[in-house]
């Protein structure tokens, strides 16, 4: 099959997908998260390009307000937490807390200690209530991600994303690494892991996103002529903790 034909064909299995999510009452929580240009958002969008609107939302939100930034550190991504019968995308997510924050300076030492002991605790409380959440993150070449932070500030449709963690991002790439290293090894469990992909190929980093998802889920008339649910292991894989 050519990207598109593949492409064309797991989205159709989201739409089988969102139909039995609809039917059964079940809960879907994708999170993307990953190095800043590395196909988080594109990813997104071609999950969502033909569900339902209805029971499909994307979640991407601002920096917290001064209201927020005195709640407790979760309170504002649980409630954008999937109802029954709704898939939901965080476009980034709590795990800003995990890297972005302490690289930049955004949080103290203590709220970034106290967020890598609670997270496993509230990651285990949504299993045990039944949501089915995967967790995703997109990595890149640091050769490839100055390519890509070029194109952006050349393009004047796509110089909005440019941030300061972006302008920032090559600069401290290797302390960036040093926190994620230790956020896979302190959060990653059983019922939470991390998928780790690579987002080098957008292209391929889409298909093998999507073929993670209905792969891992039992949805009603799954499956198509061709088409192969088996991951690409050089575009995608589970994390793997030391020992």
């Amino acid at each position: 099959m050519s990207y598109k034909e593949e492409l064309r064909a797991l989205q159709l299995e989201l739409v089988k997908l969102q139909k039995w999510v609809q039917k059964e009452n079940k809960r879907v929580l994708i999170i993307f998260e990953g190095r800043d240009t590395a196909g988080k958002g594109g990813a997104i969008r071609r999950f969502m390009r033909f569900l339902n609107p209805r029971t499909a939302r994307a979640v991407a939100l601002p920096k917290p307000s001064d209201r927020e930034r005195g709640q407790w550190y979760f309170q504002r991504y649980i409630k954008e937490l999937p109802t029954i019968g709704e898939i939901v995308f965080f476009d980034r997510s709590w795990y800003n807390r995990g890297v972005v924050e302490p690289v930049m300076g955004f949080c103290t030492n203590d709220e970034y200690k106290r967020f890598i002991r609670q997270v496993p605790k509230l990651e285990r409380m949504l299993w045990e209530e039944g949501i089915i959440m995967f967790k995703f993150w997109y990595s890149i070449s640091i050769g490839e991600q100055k390519r890509r932070l070029h194109a952006r500030a050349q393009n004047p449709f796509k110089q909005w994303k440019l941030s300061t963690t972006d302008i920032e991002a090559q600069r401290k790439w290797h302390e960036y690494t040093r926190f994620k290293d230790y956020m896979f090894e302190k959060t990653h469990r059983d019922y939470s892991p991390w998928i780790l992909i690579n987002g080098n190929d957008k292209q391929r980093a889409r298909l093998e996103s999507i073929r993670y998802v209905v792969a891992n889920i039992d949805y009603k008339d799954k499956g198509q002529p061709g088409l192969s649910f088996a991951p690409d292991n050089k575009i995608i894989a589970v994390y793997k903790p030391k020992k």
